[in-house]
């Protein structure tokens, strides 16, 4: 069972935004962001995502900068239709604006990797254009 195979604890590869009208693949959080994601068998998702480079701040635009260069929330997942993972982030985000949200995401197992795929979406960085995000992990257990 496809739930059964998600469990356990992921480190991440890439985070990617595919462009839909090319395919090309930039990479969101630079070329070696750092992170991991936890799914536990009680069914809680819980990811931290962060851009490599990060630096101490030293002043209040380098802490505005922290937060957008990371990514952070949790949430009690299901599966639908076999490949549809759907998170309910219902308390915590590093966005408040998730709080509240069913986060949907495709996903693909290929042994120890997983992929995760959003839906075609816009993403602030490339206005006009649209693309879906794509995060590589690896199993970490």
């Amino acid at each position: 069972m496809a739930r059964d195979k998600l469990i356990g604890t992921w480190k991440l590869i890439s985070v990617q935004y595919e462009f839909s009208d090319t395919g090309e693949r930039v990479d969101i959080y630079g070329s070696k962001p750092r992170g991991y994601l936890v799914i536990t068998e009680d069914q809680r998702f819980i990811t931290i995502i962060t851009s490599d480079g990060r630096q101490s701040p030293k002043g209040e635009t380098d802490e505005a900068a922290l937060f957008k260069s990371m990514m952070a929330y949790t949430g009690k997942f299901r599966l639908e239709e076999g490949d549809l993972l759907i998170i309910n982030v219902a308390e915590v985000a590093w966005h408040p604006d998730w709080v509240g949200t069913e986060q949907a995401r495709y996903f693909k197992l290929n042994g120890d990797q997983l992929l995760i795929f959003s839906d075609q979406t816009p993403h602030p960085r490339f206005p006009g254009r649209m693309g879906r995000g794509v995060v590589m992990w690896h199993r970490a257990d």
